[in-house]
C-alpha cells in the first residue's frame, strides 16, 4: 500500500499491537515511558502492560493522550521514550530523544534507517543505538479504519538507545510468531 498522509495530519499509520509486544517482551523498562507520537493510543495501550507509568502525547489531537505537544520542541523529559515517529521526522526524533530520555529510547524505524552517509556521520558515529531488534515478520501499516489485507514489503526494526549499555551496537532478531500471538 502506498503511504499517504491522512486528512487529520501527516504520516498517521497506527502501530499494530504485536509490534509493540515484540519490544516489551525483549526490553525491560524501569520508570515512566513517554509515547511521544501516540496517535490513537495503539502503542500506549500495549506499553501500559509494562506496569510503568505511560505518558502519551502527539502533535495532532487524535482523541488519545495530550494533543498539541511537539516532541521536537517540548522540554519534557522521561526515564524512557518509546515511539513510532513520523517517517519524515525520524532523524529529529533521534536527536531529541537522546536528550530527553534518561534511561532508554526506542524508535520503530525502517531497517533502511541504518543506511546513509549523513546518518553515519551525525547519529551513528556519536550515538549509535545499543541494540537493533530486526523483525523476522513484516509489519504492515494501514491508515486508521482501513481494511487490512496483504503484507508489507518494508523491513522494520526497533532501534534502542540504552544509556546503561556500553560498547558497540548489538544486532538481534525478533523471533517469528508475534503477529499470530498478539493480533
Amino acid at each position: 500500500m502506498k503511504r499517504f498522509a491522512d486528512l487529520d495530519g501527516p504520516d498517521f499509520f497506527p502501530t499494530p499491537a504485536w509490534a509493540t509486544h515484540a519490544l516489551i517482551d525483549n526490553e525491560t523498562f524501569k520508570g515512566d515511558i513517554w509515547e511521544s507520537a501516540c496517535g490513537n493510543g495503539a502503542m500506549s495501550d500495549v506499553l501500559d502492560l509494562t506496569e510503568q507509568p505511560v505518558i502519551s502525547s502527539d502533535l495532532h489531537d487524535r482523541g488519545y493522550g495530550e494533543g498539541g505537544v511537539d516532541f521536537l520542541l517540548s522540554n519534557r523529559r522521561a526515564a524512557n521514550i518509546v515511539t513510532n515517529p513520523p517517517y519524515n521526522a525520524a532523524e529529529g526524533f533521534v536527536e531529541a530523544g537522546l536528550r530527553k530520555a534518561d534511561h532508554k529510547f526506542a524508535l520503530l524505524l525502517r531497517l533502511a534507517f541504518l543506511e546513509g552517509a549523513n546518518r553515519q556521520r551525525t547519529i551513528f558515529t556519536s550515538a549509535p543505538p545499543s541494540r537493533v531488534w530486526v523483525f523476522s515478520e513484516r509489519i504492515t501499516f494501514y491508515p486508521a479504519g482501513a481494511v487490512q489485507k496483504g503484507t508489507g514489503t518494508t523491513a522494520y526494526a526497533w532501534f534502542v538507545w540504552d544509556k546503561q549499555a556500553l560498547g558497540s551496537t548489538e544486532l538481534k532478531w525478533l523471533k517469528p510468531g508475534y503477529k499470530a500471538r498478539y493480533s
